[in-house]
């Protein structure tokens, strides 16, 4: 007889939608938004909500789960490796409209950065990698694992520059660190937020966190909350500042972790108390299919945004958010029923 697969925890998959569902929104705000909205205090909210609440989460979210799996390294690297090379297609695929600008003469742009932009799905993928590293050596010791965390969030900051070098360096070690524009999500200091959500899991299987009371729960929530509203200034600054945000530092990185846990809290809060409502059963789909979703948002927003870049108001804007979700939404059901599709008749 077959052994039971565990069933999957709804909180993790929930994270993961609210993440991309907050990074359509921040998208569209970068590519299609009027520099007046992008600007302006509502820009900025929105550069907020998919700072620290979508790419670190998802981050997060997904070390959870690197740590839940029972993969060995090799099939762990092998998921690294598609996750790469995932990454090389999406930037394909999202920028086909332009690079097709550029070979047609219309648009003199470098290609390259656009080919070799470090995205999230480099960053994942190499992560899963390093993680199946360092697992072998570092078993499930949690200060260890730790200290790569941290080590991860500060070393950026104090390693050599290979701006202005040779073009292939500066194009290789923009996926592990430096201030390449084109290098939004570069291992370090990236790592911490992955290795953090591994950390987590540990804690929470060794401490059996699952028998929490929700009292103690709404306490800590509480003076996490405290610590967040004296600090928002500096977050908000920092979120919505992209060059720092994207190249941060140790202390920044434990605001956020700080941050990761508060919503963590409250939507566990809230998923205890009204799991069957239905924005919350499709934030649940949604992470569940969460690679699918944010290739295929990528795919609408990038090649979209060469024909409307910053030139969308208000009230459109709102339109396209709601527009693109639909679509990318439609577009995931049918993706993920295609097997079935393939017996009908």
């Amino acid at each position: 007889m077959k052994s039971k697969k565990p069933a999957r925890q709804a909180l993790p998959d929930l994270l993961k939608g609210v993440a991309v569902v907050l990074m359509i929104q921040v998208h569209l705000t970068e590519l299609f938004a009027v520099s007046e909205f992008s600007e302006n205090l509502a820009g900025r909210i929105s550069l907020f909500l998919g700072g620290v609440p979508a790419a670190p989460l998802f981050m997060a979210v997904m070390g959870w789960f690197v740590g839940a799996s029972q993969a060995g390294f090799g099939r762990q690297t092998l998921r690294g490796l598609k996750l790469i090379g995932w990454g090389f297609l999406l930037n394909i695929g999202m920028n086909l409209h332009l690079f097709l600008r550029i070979f047609n003469g219309t648009s003199a742009v470098d290609p390259l950065p656009y080919l070799f932009g470090v995205d999230i799905l480099f960053l994942a993928g190499l992560s899963v990698i390093i993680i199946a590293v360092l697992r072998i050596f570092l078993k499930n010791r949690i200060a260890a694992w730790l200290a790569v965390a941290v080590i991860a969030a500060a070393a950026g900051k104090y390693l050599p520059s290979f701006e202005g070098g040779q073009p292939w360096l500066v194009y290789l070690f923009s996926y592990f660190y430096g201030l390449s524009w084109w290098s939004y999500f570069p291992v370090l200091p990236w790592l911490a937020y992955p290795v953090f959500g591994f950390v987590f899991f540990l804690i929470y299987e060794e401490f059996n966190l699952s028998l929490v009371s929700m009292k103690l729960k709404l306490k800590l929530a509480a003076v996490l909350l405290v610590i967040i509203l004296i600090t928002f200034k500096y977050g908000f600054s920092v979120v919505t500042d992209l060059e720092a945000f994207y190249h941060h530092g140790i202390i920044f990185a434990l605001w956020t972790v700080i941050f990761l846990l508060l919503l963590t809290l409250i939507f566990s809060l809230i998923a205890s108390r009204a799991e069957d409502l239905l924005p919350l059963k499709y934030l649940k789909w949604v992470g569940k299919h969460v690679t699918s979703f944010y290739v295929i948002q990528w795919l609408i927003i990038g090649n979209t945004a060469t024909l409307v870049y910053k030139s969308v108001q208000l009230p459109a804007l709102i339109l396209s958010f709601i527009s693109i979700t639909a679509a990318t939404s439609l577009l995931v059901w049918l993706w993920s029923k295609r097997s079935a599709f393939r017996y009908l008749g």
